[in-house]
């Protein structure tokens, strides 16, 4: 791919069918789920898609057994498939690469964002033009035919928007006087959307603007009807009022008391929660919304642009704004008997008449208002003690409730709990600032700047204010000014306003037992916890210190992205950060550690027992080897992070320990990655470490996850740097563990007498160990030693007591390893039944311990086998199942075995095409001259392939 010129992209096309172009050739991008898969990952870009959310949104609810391992292979069909590298696999899950793409959507979103812009300077003859440029991207219904939850909500969304824009666009022709240009759009659009009042009422315009009196009022008329014919309901105020400007030809009157803060238009990316909040409730009752979020996430700016789109659905007869100070610097939180005055004023009562009593006040605002249509916000309240008694009574009122902390104690139908902003939106906020020209010029300065500010609305207007001060800054300037987690809090300030003054608003108000948790994620510097190490870090009850954590997520200061596990946005994060350490809390980072360390060494193949040294009384929280493996699915990734963290510094022994046991874990779900890059973080620190069996431990450890790579060469260098410290310190079990690793590397480097030698030794120390573990992996890659020079028998004798050794200490591992190689032997010797019954009972092994390799490696094997037995579609599918497992970091020559075998049932189906280009990839595999056997075989294969 490095020669491909600068600036050649892909095209992608998701408004109407989903599409793939690359040079102007369509690319074929293969099944509909397959599709579904590439449209989550697309329009979610640079942004990591965990795999089980995309099973979500692939299949919904009921995703199949194999979902994980069909979304490998759909990933890696897609990278076969399309021509650039856009999709990686990152952290459990996939992202999308958006860089030298151009994505439809993408585009309509920019258009459409210049056509407002346009609008909103005045232009509105650019407008028009932008917004029909945008409009026209679509080619019919959005991801057409594309299957699942997610696609469905996205073509929803996305036509949705779409008829918003269309909207907008025949409102800027009005605007510009073309009448009967709209009117003819807005007649075919009324015809699409027959119960849609805001087009009636824009179709009515244009036609009295034009001067068709009488059809703009028979557009009222018929929408009357379908109203009350089909849904039971009379139009709305805004139909109602645009109907009687065509009876009095005089303009509407605006409603006696509008408290409602100006319209600034500078609301983005909200444009769900908005259709939420500004959905007419019915009439005949009274409608209470509540909003909640972080400091700083746009909740006001929100519920005043729902009451306005409101004002104009319902035409009430007040629309009310009260500002209840939950959370204001200085003031304590509005109390009821006030505001209660106050709106009881605002609706024409006398103050004479007003009582003193709370319980009075409430019934007198209840009459009062009982015949009267009122839109109320009640901004920035405390709790929902507060908000009660300020609710209206007249039916067909509204009430917009917005607050820092989930108001559970208000019956509300709708609750909004708002998020940062999506990081296109953040970005074009930050350019409906600074400008366009500023914006246009850096974009990716502009996108690390809004993921800097945590696209958190208020500090990204902050930002936005810091750089128009600033004219001689370049965005990419002050994004390093930002860079500093220590310093980027104070940077993102204007004036008197500040993150960190909202959030200290926020945590100040917090109970105390609230106040120490909030601080745990501070001084504890992992992304995310659960409440196993919370309660670790605070030495509590988990019980207890679940009820707290979910206090904090009620008063939004954490976030709960899967059932119990929580963790902070970014800016909240670093608030915590900045709190003072309380004492005793390296003994409070110790027992978390410690805690990581149970669930490794028990997730490990030979359990606790194996680790020789370590600290006393680790809390034993995992029942067994599954419960801990599961665990650590969820947690290793925040675990890899949080030990290289200059915070635990005074923990090296910990990290090492840690880093130790985590190889079976890493290694089994192929993340090997991973693996190297906690043992790097422990050679790191090892010097430091008071462990000794550490100092030949951790290099030993390195060359096994190199060497379950395939990288033999820095694998064997690691082993033997790790045998010669492990002989210095006197280490018996760590030098059969080097010398068994480096009997594998040898083998597979084709030096047979050495490896023969090597894992004889380790049969020695096994034997004086007393460990049946050391002695079958020795005594199963013995095996296949054996098998390589073809002394089959003996070859099988290794393989058979590997196997029984690893039942009698339950090493599944090492008896799938033993069984594959078992199976190898039958596929030599023909017998094709025996192979596929050992094939299978490995790959159940391999499920069951979550060995991704191992499963590849016996799956492939009973392919094989099904094909010996005539069963050419089972052999197939086995191997592809099998090829799905791959990732980039699989060892390549499983790759190569895999596509070899494949290749060769292909062959024997008489899928030429198929089997050539399996063989052809395996020449891509070894361009460098390695696996030179592997090689010759394939160009065999490809010879094969010729007519």
């Amino acid at each position: 791919m490095g020669g491909r010129p600068v600036g050649e992209r892909l095209e992608l096309s998701l408004l109407g069918p989903l599409r793939a172009r690359f040079r102007g050739e369509l690319l074929d991008l293969g099944p509909v789920r397959q599709q579904a898969v590439l449209a989550a990952l697309v329009l979610r870009p640079d942004t990591i898609v965990d795999a089980r959310r995309l099973l979500d949104d692939v299949w919904g609810d009921e995703p199949p057994a194999s979902g994980l391992g069909n979304l490998a292979s759909y990933v890696y069909r897609l990278r076969q498939r399309v021509p650039m590298p856009v999709l990686v696999t990152e952290s459990g899950g996939y992202r999308f690469l958006a860089d030298r793409v151009r994505v439809d959507a993408a585009w309509f979103r920019h258009r459409l964002a210049e056509a407002r812009a346009s609008r909103d300077a005045g232009d509105l003859e650019a407008a028009v033009g932008a917004y029909g440029e945008a409009i026209g991207l679509f080619a019919g219904e959005p991801l057409a035919g594309v299957p699942g939850p997610f696609a469905e909500a996205q073509r929803a969304r996305l036509t949705d928007v779409r008829l918003r824009a269309r909207r907008e666009k025949l409102e800027c022709q009005l605007g510009l006087g073309r009448h009967v240009e709209a009117a003819e759009e807005l007649a075919e659009l009324v015809e699409e959307q027959p119960f849609s009042e805001v087009l009636a009422v824009l179709l009515m315009r244009a036609l009295h603007a034009g001067g068709g009196r009488a059809e703009a009022m028979a557009v009222f008329t018929r929408l009357r009807q379908r109203l009350s014919e089909e849904l039971g309901v009379e139009p709305g105020g805004e139909a109602q009022r645009a109907y009687r400007e065509l009876l009095t030809a005089v303009e509407r009157q605006a409603p006696p008391r509008d408290e409602l803060p100006a319209d600034h238009g500078d609301l983005v990316g909200r444009e769900r929660e908005l259709a939420v909040l500004a959905a007419p409730g019915r009439p005949d009752v009274v409608t209470v919304r509540a909003v909640d979020g972080v400091a700083g996430v746009g909740k006001t700016a929100l519920v005043v642009q729902a009451a306005r789109s409101l004002r104009e659905a319902i035409g009430p007869d007040h629309c009310l704004f009260v500002d209840l100070h939950g959370y204001t610097e200085g003031r304590d939180p509005a109390d009821a008997r006030t505001v209660l005055r106050r709106l009881l004023r605002a609706i024409g009562a006398d103050d004479a008449g007003i009582p003193d009593d709370i319980d009075e006040l409430a019934a007198t605002w209840r009459s009062a208002g009982g015949a009267r249509r009122i839109v109320l916000v009640l901004d920035n309240a405390a709790d929902a003690e507060q908000v009660r008694p300020l609710l209206p009574s007249g039916p067909g009122s509204h009430v917009l409730v917005s607050g820092r902390a989930r108001l559970l104690g208000l019956d509300v139908p709708v609750r909004v709990s708002l998020e940062p902003l999506a990081p296109g939106d953040a970005a074009a906020l930050l350019t409906a600032v600074i400008g366009e020209a500023r914006s246009g010029s850096e974009p990716e300065a502009v996108a690390r700047l809004a993921a800097l500010c945590d696209h958190l609305p208020l500090a990204v207007r902050l930002a936005a204010a810091r750089l128009q001060s600033r004219p001689m800054w370049t965005v990419a300037e002050f994004v390093e000014r930002l860079a500093d987690d220590r310093s980027r809090l104070g940077e993102l300030r204007a004036g008197n306003r500040s993150v960190a003054a909202a959030l200290g608003l926020s945590y100040r108000q917090l109970p105390v037992e609230e106040r120490t948790a909030f601080g745990a994620f501070g001084w504890f510097p992992a992304a995310e916890l659960d409440v196993l190490v919370a309660a670790a870090l605070l030495g509590r009850p988990a019980r207890e210190t679940e009820r707290v954590l979910e206090n904090l997520v009620d008063a939004n200061l954490l976030r709960q992205p899967a059932s119990g596990r929580y963790r902070m946005h970014d800016l909240v994060a670093a608030y915590a950060g900045r709190l003072p350490e309380p004492a005793g809390v390296e003994a409070a980072r110790a027992r978390a550690l410690s805690l990581y360390l149970s669930a490794a060494r028990r997730a490990s193949d030979e359990g606790p027992a194996a680790f020789p040294t370590g600290p006393e009384g680790l809390p034993d929280a995992f029942a067994d080897i599954d419960a801990a493996d599961a665990w650590l699915s969820t947690m290793s990734g925040v675990i890899v992070e949080a030990i290289a963290h200059p915070a635990l510094a005074a923990h090296p022994d910990h990290v090492c320990w840690i880093a130790e046991a985590l190889l079976d874990h890493f290694t089994r779900s192929g993340a090997f990655h991973e693996a190297r890059t906690v043992l790097s973080t422990a050679l790191a620190v090892v010097g430091r470490a008071t462990d000794a069996r550490m100092v030949p431990a951790l290099p030993i450890r390195m060359g096994i996850a190199l060497g379950m790579q395939g990288r033999y060469g820095e694998s064997e260098d690691w082993l033997r740097r790790g045998l010669v410290l492990a002989r210095s310190t006197g280490e018996p079990r760590e030098q059969a563990r080097a010398l068994g690793a480096l009997g594998t590397v040898t083998r597979s480097l084709g030096r047979d007498e050495e490896a023969v030698t090597h894992l004889t030794e380790v049969l020695d120390l096994a034997g004086r160990l007393d460990d049946d573990w050391l002695r079958g992996m020795a005594l199963c890659n013995l095996g296949a030693v054996h098998q390589g020079r073809g002394a089959t028998q003996a070859a099988l004798d290794c393989f058979n007591d590997a196997v029984a050794l690893a039942e009698r200490v339950g090493a599944p591992r090492v008896i799938g390893k033993s069984l594959c190689y078992t199976a190898g032997l039958h596929l030599e010797l023909g017998h094709h039944a025996e192979a596929a019954a050992q094939s299978r009972r490995a790959a159940g092994l391999a499920e069951r311990a979550g060995d991704q390799a191992l499963l590849a490696f016996a799956l492939t094997r009973l392919g094989s086998a099904e094909q010996g037995l005539g069963r050419l579609d089972e052999a197939i599918d086995a191997h592809r199942r099998a090829l799905g497992l791959v990732t980039e970091q699989s060892s390549v020559e499983t790759e190569i075995e895999i596509r070899e075998r494949l290749g060769a049932a292909l062959h024997t189906m008489g899928r030429i095409d198929q089997a050539r280009a399996e063989y052809a990839r395996i020449l891509d595999l070894t361009v460098d001259g390695s696996f030179p056997e592997r090689r010759a075989a394939a160009r065999d294969g490809l010879d094969r392939c010729e007519p």
